[in-house]
């Protein structure tokens, strides 16, 4: 059994923050191959940056916007296929995303082509790493769907070019126990259900009852997944849309230090502090090319969509925005892991 220390050195960029920054001691009982599994820099930035359209847990009709983490690596890795090739096609695509260049056709005829994001290529060289040497999660329903529209078809779909190919190493699915990670999987767990819900009303509906979702459900969801984790859940942001997500001083202080990071072009780690035994974890929230249909200059946004924003928030400040910036932030507290 090894002892894995997580040092959070966090002290030094907030010295008016009088919060005790610990370090924490987690004992794992995981094997090797799953600690370096769960603690691989590939898996935070996938469920981070992919799992809000491409989650194994949304089911495989209803409330599905993208296929699921999974059937990318099946349709991209076969038996000859190496790790770097994988990598690079894998960028490729996610560099300038076209139709040609897709290769889950079923996917972009049922959920369109992905629209392009600002991705840096050493994080897509981490998530391709991660999902070529490891098993990853599935949904339950996949490998059943995938035998039954794409069993035999091309070179190197799994052994001997049938089935699908979810090969690497076993992994627990389990999340370590820190509470760094566990406060990044709340974050994450949280965002995959308004994401999910979010994202399928803009393809159903649209932006404008899109903004009545947020306007009406966000906070519900929200505050449903607090009480299922046990914890307190919070969006909040220097630039509020609505008032009741506008930042602490403390949370401010954060949200600075995230957006001092992102410009510089530094690694994102989550922040936690330990205060009056509870654990306090941020983490930024970033701005993609979908958000800036509600987020965006108020010059590029449709006048429905501006006029649905005036109308729901009279004093938004939550305009502006370019990709890749911070937005706000995830502000968690919780006790102990559920």
């Amino acid at each position: 059994m090894k002892k894995i220390v997580v040092l959070l050195v966090v002290g030094l960029a907030f010295t008016s923050c009088k919060k005790n920054v610990s370090v924490y001691e987690v004992v794992s009982d995981n094997s090797k191959d799953e600690t370096m599994a769960s603690s691989h820099p590939g898996k935070t930035l996938m469920e981070t940056q992919c799992y809000i359209c491409h989650s194994p847990s949304a089911p495989e009709m209803e409330g599905r916007i993208g296929p699921p983490m999974v059937a990318i690596k099946a349709h991209y890795i076969g038996e000859q296929t190496t790790k770097e090739e994988f990598s690079k096609d894998l960028w490729d695509f996610l560099n300038n995303p076209t139709k040609d260049k897709a290769k889950l056709r079923g996917a972009v005829d049922r959920f369109g082509v992905m629209p392009y994001q600002p991705y840096k290529k050493e994080d897509i060289d981490k998530i391709a790493e991660y999902l070529f040497d490891y098993e990853i999660e599935e949904p339950e329903w996949f490998e059943e769907h995938f035998k039954k529209h794409h069993e035999g078809e091309g070179e190197g779909r799994g052994k001997h070019g049938k089935g699908y190919r979810n090969q690497g190493k076993k992994v627990s699915s389990n999340h370590p126990r820190g509470p760094e990670n566990i406060g990044l999987m709340y974050a994450v767990e949280t965002k995959k259900v308004l994401g999910k819900n979010l994202m399928g009303t803009i393809q159903k509906e649209g932006t404008v009852e899109a903004m009545k979702f947020c306007n009406e459900k966000a906070y519900p969801l929200t505050d449903s997944m607090a009480n299922h984790f046990d914890a307190k859940i919070k969006r909040v942001s220097d630039k509020p849309r609505n008032p009741s997500n506008k930042a602490s001083a403390d949370e401010l202080e954060k949200i600075e230090f995230f957006k001092n990071a992102v410009a510089n072009n530094q690694d994102i780690k989550p922040i936690v502090e330990r205060f009056r035994g509870e654990k306090n974890f941020y983490y930024p929230i970033l701005t993609n090319s979908m958000c800036l249909q509600c987020h965006g200059k108020s010059s590029d946004i449709k006048p429905d969509v501006l006029a649905s924003i005036t109308s729901l928030y009279p004093d938004d400040v939550a305009m502006g925005y370019d990709v890749n910036q911070v937005r706000g932030i995830w502000s968690i507290s919780f006790k102990k892991h559920k």
